[in-house]
Parts: C-alpha cells; structure tokens; sequence
C-alpha cells in the first residue's frame, strides 16, 4: 500500500487487515473499528490475568462480557432424552466465597469431554457474558482453559484457541481483549500474535534520540510487550509508548495548524464609532454581562491584527454566546466585508436566523425603504430552500447585499460565492471537520478570521489538547434575569405515582399559560420496552399516549430529525409562537432553541443520556421570566451508574463542574464525540486527566519539533499530521 505516507513504516502500518487476515476475519475484527495494521496493534487489553489469581465473583453485572479465573465447586451432568437429543452440564464457579453457575449444552460425546476437564476443585479461564436465569446468574457456554496449580495451562477446551494457550505457558499473563461475539478476545490475541510477526524488524519512525531522552521502548518493543507480555510492567511501558506517540501525533499537528494561521494574512477590523455595530449597541435592550464585554475585547483585539484570529468561544447555556459572536459580525460588516455563521442543523440554523433578525430589528432590514441608512440584510442558506428562495439568497451572497449569512452545510456547497468573506461563526464546531471550515475559509481573497462556539463547557485539560490550534475564550457569567431551573429526578419504577404527577404538573404550567417540552431518546418504538403500563418512551408513542390520557386536550406538538424539513420548521413556529402548548421532541431541540414561554422540561429514560445533554437539554428551560422546572425520567432502581450521572446534574447547573465530573466517569473520545457535543479528534489511547503530565511534555516537543522543522521535511513528521488528519476525518465522516 502506498497511500500519502513517505516512512516505510507508516506505510507498513497503514496495511489493511484484509491483506493480512483474510476478508472473512477482517470484517469482523472491523466492527471493533480494527481496520489496519495499526488499529490492531493498538487493541489494547482491558487488563491481564493470571492463572495463579481467582477473580472475585460479587461485583459481576448482568449483560456483562467477562473473563474471569475461578475453580469449579460442583459439577452435574444430564444426559440427553434422545441418542440424538441433546444433554446438558451444569457448573458451578466459585472465588472461593461467591458462586456463579456455567451451563454448556451439547450432545453426550461433548458433555463427556466436558466433564473430564471440569471436575470439582480444578481452576480455569472462563470467557463469556453474564446472564441471568431463575434470578441467579449464570454464563452459558463460556470459552474455557484449564490451569495447574502454577497457572499453566494443563488441558484444552475444544472452543479454546492456541493463542491463549501461548500466552499461558509464556508468561503466566492472558491478555482480555475488548472483543465481540463474532470476535472473542482469544480470536483477536490469535491475530495480534500473526500480526506481531509481520510487523517484527519494523523500523522505528521516531529518532532514537528523543526515544532515549523519554526512556520509550522502541515501536516493536512496545508491540511485543503488549501483545505478547513478559510481565505487567513490560506491558505497561509499551502502552506508554503507544500513548506517547498518540499524544505527539496531536500535538504536533496542532502546532503545524497554529503556525500555518500565523503565516496568513487577514484584513483587520476596527470598530466605527458610528457604524452598524455602535447602532446596535445603543439599541441594546440590555445591558451586557462582565463576561461579554471581556470576551467581545478579546474578540475585536484578534480581528485588529493583520493575521487571522482563531478563537474558540465555549459559553454556558445561556450566558450570551449569540450577542457576543454577533456583535463580532456586525464589526465585520462595518469593514465592509461579509459574515457568516454556520450551523450543524437547519432547525438551529433557522433558530438563529430569527434570533438575528430579532436581536438587529430594523439593522437588518437591508437597504429598503425605511431601513436605516447603514442596514444590512440577513440571509438563510440550508438544503431544504426551493429554488427560487435558495437562488435570490445565493445572488444577496455573491451581490454583497447580505451582510450576514446563516446556513448548514449547504453553503459549504461550490455554488455559493461569497462578494468579499472576513469572518467565519461556527456554531457546534464538534459537528464539522476542520476541512470543512476550510472550505469557506479558502472562499476569500484573505483569510477570515474564524471564532467557532460551544454551549458544552470544555474542562481545560481538553480544551489546551484537542482544541490546541484555537485561542479559548470562556463565558461562564449568566446574564441578569435569567431564572433558576428546579431539577427532580423520577424514579418511575420505584415512585410511579411520580411520574402521574408529572402529567398533572405539566397541565398546570399550560393552564397558567406556560409551555412544555417532553424529550424521549427514540423516535419510534423499539424492542427496549420498559416496564410498566407506560408505552415506550418514544415520540411517537408518547405523544399519542399523552394526547389520549394525562394530557388530552392540549395541543401537543412532535418534532424529530425524520420530519421533512418544512414540517420541522412549521412545528417549531408554531410552539415559538405559543400555538402548541407541549412540545414531545428528540434531542433536535438540545441547542440553539429559544422559547421563553417554556418554564418546564420532562426528560424520559433520562439515564440514556450524557451529563453534557441534560445540561444542554435543561438549558432549553427556564430562558424567560419564570422559574423553570426540569424532571428526570427513569426506570433504574436508583443504584446504577446512571443513576450517579443523574445526581449530579439534579445537584448543580454549572456546566463547567457537570465537565469535569462528565470527564472523571467517562472516556474523553465519548466526551468529545458527537453524542456528547465534544471535540474534532477523538482519543483512543489517552486520558487527558491521568495522562495530564504525558500531553503537556508532548506539546512542549512538538513545539520544539515544528520550530526547527516549519516544513514538514521530516518524513516522520509528516506521517504524524497525517494520520492524525485522517482519523479526524473518518471520525467526522462517521458522525455525519
């Protein structure tokens, strides 16, 4: 494979597994997203066992996938009804204090050979799901090993692959693989151990002067020790040099892109005294936050200079991230130049289309009669346009008549021609690769400024890692006269008659005027039911129970992403506008919507979201002059995981604590995700808190490292950006 790599060993690296493997076994190692060479080389183990411990059986989960060492307490077998007919045995597993039953079926030649290497008192590997069955849990037909008094192995299950039995007799260690039915984890350590074979003699890309100044095993080394491990702390080192070289790869791609915008030219913006930007500041019906005012400074001393400002602005929900960006605009405009704000989704794009128009009245009326003198026109760019309506916005555009344009993806399409393009807005920067704010940056003569938004406040430690090529701007101060939010959590299961008082509650705000959301995680119904004589919290099903039950006699409105997009506009007018007075939705209405006639929120299965969503969600409330009302639906017991998540959104609003205790529970690569409003590059390897020391040394190397190297004459430097740039890109693509 040649590709865009200019070291061999990146080259080698880059080899499909389907080159290696075979088709058949490579399309089921891909449903773990292990697609080359190096994605398998860096499938790491969740932990190694060995065959000298006994795992301890209390904390086992139902739905579990396990691997756990134990001995076997008691043994029976059941023969088959049938010379044909299948028999069944029955073991019970023990750590010695806690049980734990396997059951294997099969014919009786099979039964027999089970029961010669599963007799009581013998230690073995058992791999597996935990189920349940009688309210007690159980595996059934586990993979298996069996173990000496040493932890070698001493006899194997037919199920068992050599793979297994190698690392055993080697090492005393068994690597546990995240794995999958199709795939289980002695299948991916058969694979990895044909794959280290190939890969043995591959040249280490980095010097083996900064490998030596790090203390880092060399690149096969450090394969070896993971996927063939000696000993945890060999394992251990080869991890960190994975993690390392992960860490470097980022860094010194971000330090690549802030060179890169250093070395451009910008048209720089300084603010009138009487242009649209001062006439809007007189008109404000409000006065600005402390934040606002330190935020837009930041802003206007970035688009002074003559170099491109690259700023990211992360705000709280509800502190004012729209005013501030639009205030940015309005600068532009003055200058003489065009605006444009882009948006992840036509409902958003809409939402802010109209929230510009409200905000600059008159401002934005365009040059028409009437309209002040130095008005400019807002246009609205999205996929679902007719054509008439799509061609007059895209000749405002090319005209120059439309100071400020809002879009989605359509205006990264090549039809649309900027007249003279200063600034870039993206709003929910998580949802657009970083080619596609390029698209629009390579529209213009000079390179726009760009400031892109997030209403998901970004611990620190990721916010100097992934978003490393922008300046951060932060926004934490909620404007006066935004009121307080009441979050409950309902446990539905436990407290049903909870949940009936919720429907009571939500036709008492309609009576006194006041509207509703109720947000479900499913459009349409599903297997999932929960239990109860409550339907499948679906849109589709709860709102037609609603309409036919607790809440018959409003007017409740739907709104999901399958609606066309008219319909999804017209829906969300009509409960904008006070037509509707329940709104049951999706997570469509997790940003951007500004409704403040809505005072209460209800959130079924509320444990199937994120931190970062309910607080997006509950932001939705709570925007006007009444207090709002958030209710957490679930129908856990109150003990599980989720049930902490739930916690600690009822216990505090500010977003940048719910961050942090989000990044403590979960993985950053699911925190920077899509489903969790994140960042561009997901992590694989690292954790930005305990691996904090590892990213800062790494960002200070390729600091260093792209200082003597500006180019990119190192071929391994190059390789580094570019795989960095193309796991962005198939992460993007995949979120898209």
């Amino acid at each position: 494979m040649s590709g865009p790599w200019r070291t061999e060993a990146f080259r080698q690296l880059a080899t499909p597994l389907a080159e290696v493997l075979g088709a058949p076994t490579s399309k089921a190692l891909a449903a773990l997203k292990l697609v080359t060479v190096a994605d398998l080389m860096g499938h790491l183990p969740r932990r190694y066992l060995s065959g000298t411990e006994t795992t301890e059986l209390g904390g086992l989960e139902p739905g579990e996938d396990v691997a756990l060492v134990a001995k076997v307490a008691e043994m029976i077998a059941y023969p088959a009804h049938t010379p044909n007919g299948r028999g069944r045995l029955e073991v019970k597993l023990t750590d010695g204090t806690g049980f734990l039953r396997a059951t294997f079926f099969g014919k009786d030649r099979y039964t027999k050979f089970w029961q010669a290497q599963l007799s009581k008192g013998v230690k073995g590997i058992f791999v597996g799901k935990v189920g349940a069955f009688n309210y007690q849990m159980q595996m059934s037909h586990p993979n298996f090993v069996m173990l000496d008094a040493q932890g070698n192995i001493v006899g194997r299950a037919d199920q068992a692959k050599t793979s297994m039995a190698h690392q055993v007799s080697r090492s005393g260690l068994v690597g546990i693989y995240p794995a999958t039915s199709k795939m289980p984890t002695w299948q991916i350590a058969e694979c990895a151990d044909l794959v280290l074979d190939i890969v043995k003699g591959i040249d280490d890309p980095m010097p083996a002067e900064l490998r030596s100044r790090l203390g880092l095993p060399q690149l096969y080394e450090a394969y070896r020790s993971i996927h063939r491990p000696d000993s945890i702390e060999a394992a251990e080192r080869g991890v960190d040099r994975l993690k390392f070289d992960e860490a470097l790869a980022l860094q010194v791609t971000m330090a690549y892109r802030r060179a890169d915008a250093a070395g451009h030219t910008a048209a720089p913006v300084l603010p009138s005294d009487d242009g649209l930007l001062a006439a809007f500041d007189q008109r404000l019906p409000f006065v600005l936050t402390a934040g606002q005012v330190e935020v837009s400074e930041e802003i206007f001393a970035d688009m002074a200079r003559t170099r491109p400002m690259q700023r990211l602005l992360q705000g709280e929900v509800g502190s004012g991230k729209t005013v501030v960006a639009l205030r940015a605009m309005l600068a532009e405009v003055d200058s003489g130049r065009q605006a444009v704000l882009l948006a992840p989704t036509e409902v958003l794009a809409g939402q802010h289309f109209e929230s510009l128009r409200s905000l600059l009245g008159d401002l934005g009326a365009g040059q028409v009669l009437g309209a002040p003198e130095n008005a400019t026109e807002i246009v609205l760019l999205t996929g679902s346009q007719g054509a008439a309506q799509r061609r007059a916005a895209l000749d405002a555009i090319a005209g120059g008549g439309a100071g400020i344009v809002v879009g989605t993806h359509a205006l990264l399409s090549e039809t649309v021609s900027f007249a003279d393009l200063g600034l870039i807005v993206i709003d929910e920067q998580h949802r657009f690769g970083v080619e596609q704010r390029a698209v629009l940056q390579g529209r213009a003569e000079l390179m726009p400024h760009l400031l892109v938004m997030t209403a998901t406040p970004i611990p620190r430690s990721i916010a100097m890692t992934v978003f490393g090529d922008l300046e951060v701007s932060t926004l934490r101060e909620i404007p006066a006269g935004r009121q307080d939010v009441q979050t409950t959590i309902v446990h539905a299961l436990v407290r049903p008659a909870w949940l009936e008082r919720a429907w009571q509650r939500i036709g008492e705000e309609v009576a006194i005027g006041r509207q509703v959301f109720v947000v479900c995680p499913r459009i349409s119904a599903n297997d999932e039911v929960v239990p109860g004589d409550l339907p499948n919290p679906s849109v589709e099903e709860l709102s037609g129970y609603l309409a036919d039950g607790p809440l018959q006699g409003l007017r409740i409105g739907v709104l999901h992403g399958r609606l066309a997009a008219g319909e999804k506009d017209s829906v969300m007018a009509a409960f904008a506008a006070g037509e509707l007075d329940v709104l049951v939705a999706t997570t469509v209405i997790e940003v951007g919507v500004d409704v403040p006639n809505a005072s209460m929120m209800v959130i079924m299965d509320a444990d199937h979201f994120g931190i970062s969503q309910l607080h997006q969600l509950r932001g939705r409330v709570g925007r006007g002059a009444f207090p709002g009302v958030c209710l957490l639906v679930t129908y856990t017991d109150g003990t599980t995981p989720a049930d902490q998540r739930l916690a600690a959104v009822a216990a505090t609003r500010d977003g940048f604590e719910l961050a942090e205790v989000d990044l403590e529970q979960r993985r950053e690569g699911d925190v920077l995700g899509a489903s969790q409003a994140g960042g561009r590059t997901t992590l694989k390897l690292l954790r930005v808190l305990d691996d904090a020391e590892m990213l800062a040394e790494s960002r200070e190397i390729a600091e260093m490292l792209v200082g003597r190297d500006p180019d990119k004459s190192s071929d391994w430097l190059a390789d580094l950006v570019t795989e960095t740039e193309l796991r962005a890109d198939a992460d993007f693509l995949e979120r898209s």
